[in-house]
């Protein structure tokens, strides 16, 4: 079920924007605004949206520029040739403003895996106010320190390659890297699922594993820097429930370490909502994973739970 195909032209730069609507069969409880990973795009969603529909829930999902039918294949890889991080994060928000208007007075909600978490975490320390409630799902916290060293090779590599180029070095600090953990490999993804026809879909899907460009690096690796700032993130409203979700297998986050550094900033930073759950023996993309049934139950379990009034 790929859901309605929709249309959103970006206030940034007049940018269309492609993505989905799915809509449960009667009037929506809520809305769940959905933010896809890196490398991937909304389309590979809908298993996890007709769950969301059956549960009651609206759900709205666009592909990212320089992904999926928002890039074609022309662009993929390029979001901007400048500042792409926060055209990103700025398309997110009023992808926000558009499902709202769809559904008045209903509550919004977010979900972002992988790359689309960092974007639900710049999303809420920016405009957390228009949310009831935010699924963190593969995330990390704070930038490790080879991130510095990540910031420095990617304007390297693009006075090397140029801005719109790519580089095999870049690629191999990042997913090489988390494939290295799973060796001897069946695949370059191994990393991605335990689930062997789930990793071998995303080998086969056009629109996804294909390398971004340098800027693109650039930017976001700057954008990870200013995100994870304790200023920025004491911006959150503290009451804003959360769900931090991972894998304890999961190398973007070295085994879920990463998470616990975010859970203690969130701390720090006052948030009392804050709920986490790890997964055992679980990879990367938790809704493609041996266990996604549960994962799915328990993410839906903590949306019902933001939608009812506090004392």
């Amino acid at each position: 079920m790929l859901g309605t195909q929709i249309t959103l032209k970006s206030n940034a730069d007049g940018l269309l924007l492609q993505g989905y609507r799915w809509l449960p069969e009667t009037q929506p409880k809520a809305i769940l605004l959905l933010a896809h990973g890196m490398a991937e795009h909304a389309g590979r969603y809908a298993r996890f949206a007709a769950a969301l529909n059956a549960a009651g829930y609206a759900v709205y999902a666009f592909d990212h520029r320089g992904h999926g039918l928002t890039a074609g294949n022309a662009e993929l890889g390029h979001a901007a040739p400048r500042d792409g991080w926060n055209r990103m994060v700025a398309d997110l928000i009023q992808a926000a403003g558009f499902a709202r208007a769809e559904h008045p007075g209903k509550p919004l909600l977010l979900f972002g895996h992988s790359m689309g978490s960092f974007m639900a975490q710049r999303f809420i320390e920016l405009q957390g106010g228009l949310l009831q409630g935010c699924v963190l799902c593969a995330s990390n916290g704070k930038p490790p320190a080879i991130a510095v060293l990540g910031k420095l090779i990617a304007r390297l590599e693009r006075l090397r390659c140029g801005a719109r180029g790519t580089s095999k070095v870049i690629d191999a600090m990042g997913f090489g890297a988390f494939n290295k953990k799973f060796a001897p490999n069946r695949t370059e993804y191994d990393w991605l699922s335990r689930d062997t026809a789930e990793v071998d879909k995303y080998i086969a899907d056009p629109f996804c594993g294909f390398s971004l460009d340098t800027q693109f690096w650039i930017d976001f690796l700057d954008g990870l820097d200013d995100m994870s700032q304790p200023a920025e993130q004491a911006r959150i409203p503290k009451a804003l429930p959360l769900l931090v979700i991972g894998g304890k297998h999961d190398p973007v986050s070295a085994g879920t370490r990463g998470l616990v550094q975010l859970l203690q900033a969130y701390a720090t930073a006052g948030l009392n909502r804050v709920e986490h759950i790890f997964y055992d023996d679980a990879r990367h993309e938790l809704l493609n994973e041996n266990n996604r049934d549960q994962v799915t139950a328990d993410i839906i379990g903590f949306l019902d739970r933001c939608l009812i009034p506090q004392p």
